[in-house]
């Protein structure tokens, strides 16, 4: 199995501006020339807004065809979660864009009661764990990060870990950012695998600041990437060597039931 790199784009994002905030990642995105996976932030168009009248329909949806886009121009996928409205209910919904234009979508399971989402968006009721280049990704966004039962790796009957890599979008706030560190690093050790992290920076439109902190740990919870509070790109390869090696070394999916 080949070794995949992947790229953060962390962000400041426009509040509820989709023009300029696609007119600002386009410009990110453009700096990559080889990259398999490119991860945004959590409602990458918008900001983490409950405004439900900015949300498209979910079929023929202009956002997905601008993702589409630029995943086939630069041969990557592309993950990301957006605001999406859909047989009259709105969902932050992840999708995950490969450059042939195929599209797998995650409905965000744990809404952020704090801020009033679980007010304006439907909850998703299933994981969602797909393949791309034989890497197999569970797909999160922000909050569900809290909750370790909704992504409990396992061996399956062919004796393969359900998941490689687990992928999270987010906008987590300043104030708790060591929540966000700390519980990246948990979920990269107690499921073995790789765990991506991929915040904002800026302040927002209800003045909540946030961090950046995007990162990638690997199954042991070591740092492999970690990032300041300040726009950037920055790119990662993950070992597929090096997660068989820990799986062996260290057995301990088999032990869960």
């Amino acid at each position: 199995m080949q070794d995949l790199k992947v790229s953060l784009i962390q962000a400041d994002q426009f509040w509820e501006d989709a023009t300029a905030n696609l007119e600002k990642f386009n410009s990110f995105i453009s700096q990559l020339t080889d990259s398999d996976l490119i991860v945004l932030p959590e409602m990458f168009h918008t900001s983490f807004s409950m405004n439900s009248s900015l949300a498209e329909e979910w079929f023929e949806n202009p956002i997905i065809e601008q993702l589409k886009g630029w995943a086939a121009e630069h041969q990557s996928a592309i993950y990301t979660s957006l605001m999406v409205r859909e047989n009259m209910q709105f969902f932050n919904r992840g999708v995950f864009v490969e450059p042939s234009g195929k599209v797998t979508h995650y409905n965000k399971r744990k809404s952020f009661g704090l801020g009033g989402e679980d007010k304006i968006f439907t909850e998703g009721t299933s994981e969602t764990i797909l393949e791309f280049k034989g890497w197999k990704f569970n797909l999160q966004i922000c909050y569900d990060l809290r909750f370790p039962e909704l992504i409990r790796n396992r061996i399956q009957s062919n004796g393969q870990s359900a998941y490689d890599v687990l992928l999270y979008v987010a906008n987590w706030p300043e104030k708790r950012v060591l929540h966000w560190s700390t519980l990246l690093k948990a979920r990269a050790i107690e499921n073995q695998c790789y765990t991506i992290g991929v915040n904002r920076v800026g302040v927002d439109g209800n003045n909540i600041v946030y961090p950046g902190a995007s990162a990638i740990y690997d199954g042991l919870g070591s740092t492999l990437l970690e990032m300041d509070n300040q726009e950037a790109v920055q790119t990662c390869t993950l070992s597929w060597a090096n997660l068989q090696q820990l799986r062996i070394q260290l057995p301990f999916l088999k032990d869960r039931k």
